[in-house]
């Protein structure tokens, strides 16, 4: 690349020649993900996109940022690292097409005790794989060696996402109202929240991570690994076809925390549990841990990742697109008028 290399930053833990190698290991992964509006290559100092507006009256910028959490001590114990990345741009691009948009680019963050190139690919390989099931490009980021900071083949990884939306076509929530049907989408297991409560009640240990569950038909690592799936595409065609009200992503916090946040006042949220099956890893943990089943509705998804607000007479045709889609959904429940958020029943 250049003649850049010092032995003394070498001696205090940073190796900026391998932080050369990283870059050429990840550039057909980053570049796998540009597009025509994409005028900037690998390595630059700022990534330049040039958004396109045709169509629209009074574009509006959708921004979304969060990092995978502690589901990461997962993936260093199980030493598998190239879906994790997933879990990165899906909890940035399910926020951003909430709200109607359209993610455009997306840009990570990762730190790292020791920069070991063949890591940072497998991570990034996994940054750009749902960058790709988002539809958007990868057009930055930033890898930062960090010795004394973080320990030797730990890592942390976050990321930045902008969408794009027309002013008139934004999802709100502003027009729900009672009576309105509530669809819920599943969800492809934990995702990336709560794993706090997970890893007190699962031993962080080697071998029991690797223990094989009937009930998941693997084993518990591999369950707790599960990327989180990304529904732009899905949430893309919905928003063409049906008038879509509100769209409560399901993360951290659960339905206590989450629906609320697309209701406005004046209307609360009745939820039927079992208009959804629960995943098996959710059952798994309520039963080990003995966690009370309001704690588990107020921190997991219970295997429903988006609710999504419509007019009683688009739910048919809004169920029959996400199912087009790829999608598993039924009717969760409706919009009563009174106040109190959520109740589960």
């Amino acid at each position: 690349m250049n003649n850049s290399h010092s032995e003394s930053y070498k001696k205090a833990g940073v190796d900026i020649t391998a932080g050369y190698r990283a870059v050429g290991l990840i550039k057909d992964h980053v570049k796998s993900t540009f597009n025509s509006s994409v005028l900037s290559d690998i390595g630059g100092f700022g990534g330049l996109f040039a958004p396109d507006f045709t169509g629209m009256k009074r574009p509006v910028l959708v921004s979304g940022t969060d990092g995978v959490g502690t589901k990461l001590k997962v993936a260093f114990l199980m030493n598998k690292h190239d879906t994790i990345g997933i879990d990165c741009v899906a909890m940035c691009v399910n926020d951003i097409a909430c709200s109607g948009a359209a993610p455009m680019f997306f840009l990570d963050y990762l730190a790292l005790g020791k920069n070991v190139p063949e890591l940072v690919e497998q991570i990034v390989s996994g940054i750009a794989e749902g960058c790709r099931q988002a539809e958007c490009a990868l057009i930055g980021g930033e890898t930062a060696e960090m010795p004394g900071f973080y320990a030797v083949g730990e890592y942390d990884v976050a990321g930045f996402g902008v969408g794009i939306v027309d002013f008139d076509d934004i999802i709100d929530g502003k027009t729900i109202k009672a009576g309105d049907v509530l669809i819920g989408v599943a969800s492809s297991g934990l995702h990336s929240n709560g794993f706090s409560l997970v890893r007190s009640v699962i031993p962080m240990k080697e071998d029991r991570l690797n223990t094989y569950i009937p009930e998941f038909s693997r084993t518990i690592g591999e369950e707790l690994l599960e990327p989180t799936r990304i529904y732009v595409k899905s949430l893309k065609k919905l928003v063409k076809s049906v008038k879509v009200k509100g769209i409560a992503n399901i993360t951290g916090g659960g339905f206590y925390e989450n629906i609320p946040r697309m209701l406005p006042d004046g209307v609360f949220a009745r939820v039927e549990k079992s208009a959804m099956e629960v995943p098996p890893v959710f059952s798994f943990i309520e039963r080990i841990g003995r966690i009370p089943e309001r704690d588990m509705y107020n921190t997991f998804n219970m295997g429903v990742s988006l609710v999504i607000a419509v007019d009683k007479k688009h739910a048919d045709t809004a169920l029959g697109v996400l199912r087009e889609s790829g999608e598993k959904c039924e009717v969760l429940g409706e919009v009563l008028s009174g106040d109190g958020g959520v109740t589960i029943c």
